[in-house]
């Protein structure tokens, strides 16, 4: 039966990296989604030691909540930490990690075709933040949902951004850092909307939310949503760096052949089901401790998840999404298959299962 496979690779490795690493788990799958009371979009969460952190935008700046549990962040207190004091306009999506005992909130603001990407940084979770700095990223155009991350020693940056200075469609880039603020080097991009389970809802055509974790081979892979966020479409699907890839090179990156987590069974990648309890899953959150992909879960039982969704049977707007708690697990022997382009065309490792 293949779900074994959230409980393979070495089981006695898996269960003693799992409580080393002191990481939540869950062994049944809900009756029904677990919703919180958080009527909110794009949650990011990570654990420092026994506490969950999580920050979000909202009353015109930033809000962090802290709690023992992700279930218990709803009820917790919010405290804000950054407000726009400047009128950059819209914040949207922060996201935070921590970095060489540091917190990094990077969020993106601006109006129109203004958005662009800025950080905060503090030595505690909930207060005493700089001010905002806004990003140097290459080539300067509209970017949103961006996120630093550490792989093989280097620092990298992802996000969302236009090509050009209109709104085609949405691709994901990435660059090199210097430092959890400074880029260095040319943006690459690392994914376009171009298949089509990721083109049935557009203007524009959307990749987003971009989540680095690493997998028990320790292969990179960003998580990321497809379809516009507007539409019950909305999906989180995969980008598998290939064994000793290059992340600035596209053809070095395969994409899952669907969604992975999606609510409309025509653009699931086979063998994957739909939720059964909530519409447009998206903008997820591994819930990793730090923030750090470098304490990603081995392959084993399920690990905490944090993502946005509207319930079933409630119209489907922005207003309407909440954030949801649920788990996800290592899935092996994938294959992510592509045509029409250069080198091997097939690519076999690591996927991902999410559970409502």
């Amino acid at each position: 039966m293949k779900l074994a496979r959230c409980l393979s690779g070495a089981a006695a490795f898996a269960l003693s990296g799992v409580l080393a690493a002191g990481l939540s788990l869950t062994s049944a799958e809900p009756a029904q989604a677990d919703q919180t009371a958080l009527r909110a979009a794009d949650p990011s969460v990570i654990r420092v030691g026994g506490t969950y952190v999580s920050v979000q935008s909202a009353g015109g700046g930033i809000v962090v909540r802290q709690a023992p549990s992700t279930a218990a962040l709803a009820s917790a207190p919010a405290r804000q930490v950054w407000s726009d004091s400047r009128g950059l306009g819209e914040v949207w999506a922060p996201e935070i990690v921590r970095d060489g005992g540091r917190y990094y909130i990077y969020f993106s603001a601006g109006r129109g075709a203004g958005h662009r990407m800025y950080v905060i940084s503090s030595a505690a979770p909930d207060h005493g933040y700089t001010a905002e700095t806004r990003m140097a990223l290459p080539d300067d155009k509209w970017a949103i949902d961006g996120t630093l991350f550490t792989f093989n020693g280097q620092r990298w940056f992802v996000w969302s951004g236009w090509a050009g200075d209109t709104n085609v469609e949405q691709n994901l880039y990435i660059a090199r850092m210097s430092s959890p603020t400074t880029p260095t080097g040319a943006r690459y991009v690392i994914s376009q909307p171009r298949e089509p389970w990721e083109r049935v809802v557009g203007n524009p055509f959307i990749n987003e939310g971009p989540e680095p974790i690493k997998d028990p081979s320790g292969q990179l892979h960003i998580a990321y949503s497809a379809n516009g966020s507007w539409s019950d479409q909305y999906c989180i699907a995969d980008l598998r760096l290939k064994a000793g890839g290059d992340p600035t090179h596209v053809w070095d990156w395969y994409k899952s052949n669907g969604c992975l987590f999606g609510s409309n069974r025509a653009t699931m990648m086979p063998g994957w089901d739909p939720t059964l309890h909530v519409n447009g899953p998206g903008h997820h959150s591994f819930v990793l401790l730090d923030g750090d992909i470098n304490t990603s879960p081995p392959a084993g039982p399920r690990f905490p998840l944090m993502f946005h969704a509207v319930p079933k049977g409630t119209p489907y707007a922005w207003e309407n999404r909440y954030w949801y708690t649920g788990t996800f697990c290592w899935w092996g022997s994938t294959t992510y298959s592509r045509t029409n382009v250069p080198g091997a065309n097939t690519d076999t490792g690591w996927s991902l299962k999410f559970f409502e």
